[in-house]
């Protein structure tokens, strides 16, 4: 079932539709800290993506670094989002932005009345107020109601040109680039998640799914090299990759724990920093054991 990701999380983490499915890391992490996760992980790591591009502000309002969003009154789809515990994370980490140090409006980026996916509880030092339920982020945003939006998502606003909506990095590419540089952090968005009851009962699964999603992978990135019949209708997508892999190495996108250690503790410590995690979560937790263990000819 192809699904947005908002869509395919509300159905899994609310209503546990799912038997295989695409998760977000940080609901997937505060189910597990709290011992209730319906869900276990494998580590494909379908989604990732560099968030420096994802902090959107009026640009009348003097916000010209990020040191100028205290004290702002700054959207948000949702708290828990893993876009957001990233962003604000490197806010804290790069730029000394604390989350209590901004006033976090809760709604739907383009449709009234969204919620959190699962119920978070939150420290008494953070501002985190739900909109009403007739408006949406981006008219706020368009209109002057809020300083900025942190997301997944670029707000239609901002699609359009409105006047006086911009990123607060311009050049997020350079931003993006000089953090991974940095740090060796590609940040992972999503996993795929397989249904606790399906593996108790059948254990070959974990292994089969990561296998595949291997073979996916193994698949996906042959193509964007193929110069003769480009894979996606992007003109320079041969160089594209060529650069990233110059960048980031070989395998850029990696798969497996081991690889990605690092970086999911950092983001493991920003989750319980952030309130979302009652407790630190161990990177290896979120796992299947025997997915982190294939075997080797």
């Amino acid at each position: 079932m192809p699904l947005e990701p908002e869509e395919a999380f509300h159905r899994a983490f609310r209503y546990e539709e799912f038997d295989v499915t695409e998760i977000s890391m940080s609901s997937h992490m505060m189910t597990v800290a709290r011992g209730d996760n319906a869900y276990i992980g494998i580590p494909a790591f379908i989604s990732r993506v560099f968030r420096q591009s994802g902090i959107y502000i009026r640009t009348d309002r003097g916000i010209v670094k990020p040191e100028n969003l205290r004290g702002r009154r700054i959207g948000v789809p949702e708290y828990q989002i893993t876009a957001n515990v990233w962003i604000r994370g490197i806010l804290q980490d790069d730029y000394g932005v604390k989350p209590s140090e901004i006033t976090w409006l809760r709604g739907g980026v383009e449709e009234p009345g969204r919620g959190e996916r699962a119920p978070i509880a939150l420290g008494e030092d953070i501002d985190l107020q739900q909109i009403p339920d007739d408006k949406t982020l981006s008219e706020m945003l368009e209109a002057g109601e809020i300083d900025g939006y942190i997301g997944a998502r670029a707000p239609s606003c901002f699609l359009r040109g409105t006047p006086n909506v911009g990123r607060l990095f311009g050049d997020y590419r350079m931003v993006e680039e000089e953090y991974f540089k940095r740090t060796r952090i590609f940040p992972i968005m999503h996993m795929v998640g397989i249904r606790q009851s399906l593996v108790e009962r059948n254990p070959w699964l974990p292994v089969s799914v990561m296998k595949a999603f291997i073979c996916a992978k193994d698949i996906a990135v042959k193509e964007l090299n193929e110069i003769c019949h480009l894979a996606v209708t992007l003109p320079w997508m041969v160089h594209s990759f060529n650069e990233a892999r110059s960048i980031m190495g070989a395998d850029y996108w990696p798969y497996g724990l081991d690889a990605n250690k690092h970086v999911i503790e950092t983001f493991a410590r920003y989750h319980f920093d952030q309130g979302l995690s009652k407790r630190k979560v161990d990177p290896v937790e979120l796992f299947s054991p025997s997915a982190l263990d294939l075997s080797k000819i």
